[in-house]
């Protein structure tokens, strides 16, 4: 037991470290860069730092787009996979068993195979420069319509829709009132890992819109773009892009260890 602890202490400092020294050189200058042996603790050059990243690019309006793009995707691919999944998991259909395949076999295609019909298909609407180009395209995903369906398939008993049915409940009356509340715990560990997904994506962002309009990651991409690489610079808006990821794991953590906790229930 003692070694298992041990194990899990030395496994969550080696996976927190590099974001802790990350915060550690965001506060510090590149001077700091060259000590030996280099600092471990943080300095106080944090805010100032923060002022550089904010006065070099458009940072504010990069979190708001990244913040408002990602959590629009995140409530769209949770409420469309459950939906999905419903269907595809305690729905008889003709075509189902197929068409949960075909939705699969997307799942092995490169994405970037689509990205230049994709982007003339923005051009044509006009909505290269806009948030709808990384909205729209996200509604929904293929993984999130697996992963539902699988969830709902072992979650949710047969038995308690038709006791459902036999009340008089209708189908979307069904999806509110139980396959809701039965699909919580998976459906806040799709929306964490959908908006982490939405809120790192660099390639598309970058491809659709301007630099006067980023997002997150291209902001910092352009931060690391200098003649000379400022480190610190990148940093800190590398530790200011990574809070909005803590803030979501904080505020869903309770659901996913719900649903950990669920799974590991047998009987």
């Amino acid at each position: 037991m003692r070694l298992r602890y041990l194990t899990l202490t030395a496994v969550a400092f080696f996976s927190a470290f590099p974001l802790y020294y990350s915060v550690v050189v965001a506060s510090r200058d590149n001077a700091a860069l060259a000590q030996v042996p280099p600092p471990l603790l943080p300095g106080g050059n944090f805010l100032a730092n923060v002022q550089r990243v904010f006065d070099t690019v458009p940072f504010g309006l990069a979190l708001l787009n990244s913040f408002v793009v990602s959590g629009s995707i995140a409530l769209t691919v949770m409420f469309f996979s459950t939906l999905a999944g419903f269907a595809f998991a305690k729905l008889r259909f003709r075509g189902r068993n197929a068409m949960l395949l075909i939705t699969v076999a997307t799942m092995m295609v490169p994405a970037q195979l689509g990205i230049i019909p994709l982007y003339m298909l923005m051009v044509k609407v006009e909505w290269t420069g806009t948030m709808y180009a990384l909205v729209v395209p996200a509604l929904v995903n293929a993984f999130g319509v697996f992963f539902m369906t699988q969830f709902l398939q072992r979650a949710l008993p047969t038995e308690l829709l038709e006791a459902g049915r036999i009340d008089g409940c209708t189908t979307w009356g069904l999806f509110r009132h139980v396959v809701v509340p039965a699909a919580r715990p998976a459906a806040a560990v799709l929306g964490m890992l959908t908006f982490m997904t939405a809120w790192n994506d660099y390639f598309w962002p970058l491809v659709v819109l301007t630099p006067e309009n980023p997002t997150v990651q291209v902001a910092l991409s352009t931060l690391a773009s200098g003649y000379v690489n400022d480190f610190v610079l990148g940093l800190s808006g590398t530790a200011l892009g990574t809070l909005p990821l803590l803030l979501v794991f904080a505020l869903l953590g309770k659901q996913i260890i719900g649903g950990i906790m669920q799974g590991a229930v047998k009987g």
